[in-house]
């Protein structure tokens, strides 16, 4: 793999970044606005194109917003699946992206991407099992085993988990699927409208921050006793901001295990919830570590 070059595009809900790395180093990059489809993957599959004749690309990796069509199977592989964005709905990122390119591609999440990155060369080295949670506009995550993100029904839609909440609560979210879903409560939107401020400027004390934890908590302890998380990492805009609040979060998540998982408490979670060390590289490098991963598998099986 020495001297191997790997292109890559993280695909996101306001930007989109086109890359060039030869591994945790980026070479060069393109970065546009999310707008249509039609508007913004023609230009990101010609940059690309540009890059790779100069000096040929050795795989493509895609860590895209989601939900996406992963099973290669399917008649519409590789699209986007109904979505609340508007224009993207079906929209084929796959082959509008890689479709000039002949060697491996690789698509997923961008969370699975940016997992498989902080797996790769961040926070959760050496971990078998890991999450990455990204807060911002919307809440993704990602789930890494054994070295491989995870893929089943679909991929992973740790937003769109229900949580319990106190009886009586008066916001009722605003995810247009399910209302009060985890990101209907607590991603950037949802926290504009339920406080009247974006969710990265409000300030440490705002009783709302209570709420988020209580939240949250009941995902962190979802999957430290469905998956097993070793590490679980959290970033994004609003994830980040959560900051001095990480010891209420974790306190709220020891309490909802209420001692079951034996030596998991509120000072043992400090390593094992915690923020990305990539910071805001992960997902660039998520979509490098999908493209390094799918080259592995095809040249050396």
């Amino acid at each position: 793999m020495a001297g191997a070059r790997f292109g890559g595009v993280e695909l996101g809900g306001t930007k989109a970044l086109a890359l060039i790395s030869d591994g945790a180093t980026i070479l060069d990059q393109c970065r546009l606005p999310t707008t249509a489809p039609d508007r913004l993957l023609p230009p990101l599959a010609a940059w690309l194109a540009a890059r790779h004749a100069e000096h040929p690309l050795a795989s493509l990796g895609i860590a895209s917003f989601g939900p996406l069509r992963l099973d290669p199977a399917a008649a519409d592989f590789g699209h986007m699946l109904p979505t609340p964005k508007p224009g993207w709905s079906d929209a084929d990122i796959r082959g509008g992206l890689a479709g000039w390119f002949d060697g491996p591609v690789a698509l997923d999440t961008d969370v699975n991407g940016a997992a498989l990155a902080e797996g790769q060369w961040g926070a959760a080295r050496g971990c078998a099992v890991h999450a990455y949670l990204t807060i911002g506009t919307g809440l993704g995550g990602g789930i890494v085993v054994n070295g491989a993100p995870l893929h089943g029904l679909l991929h992973p839609e740790l937003g769109h988990v229900r949580v319990s909440r106190p009886a009586g609560a008066s916001f009722k979210g605003i995810c247009p699927f399910h209302g009060d879903c985890l990101e209907g409560l607590i991603a950037g939107p949802a926290l504009a409208a339920r406080t009247g401020l974006p969710g990265e400027a409000l300030p440490p004390d705002h009783p709302v921050w209570a709420e988020v934890c209580d939240e949250l908590a009941d995902l962190l302890a979802t999957l430290l006793l469905t998956v097993s998380a070793q590490r679980i990492l959290i970033g994004g805009g609003v994830g980040l901001a959560l900051g001095s609040r990480m010891k209420r979060l974790r306190a709220a998540v020891a309490d909802r295990l209420g001692g079951y998982l034996p030596g998991i408490d509120a000072s043992s979670l400090e390593t094992i919830i915690m923020p990305p060390a990539l910071g805001d590289r992960a997902g660039p490098l998520g979509a490098i570590a999908l493209a390094k991963r799918v080259f592995t598998a095809e040249t050396f099986g």
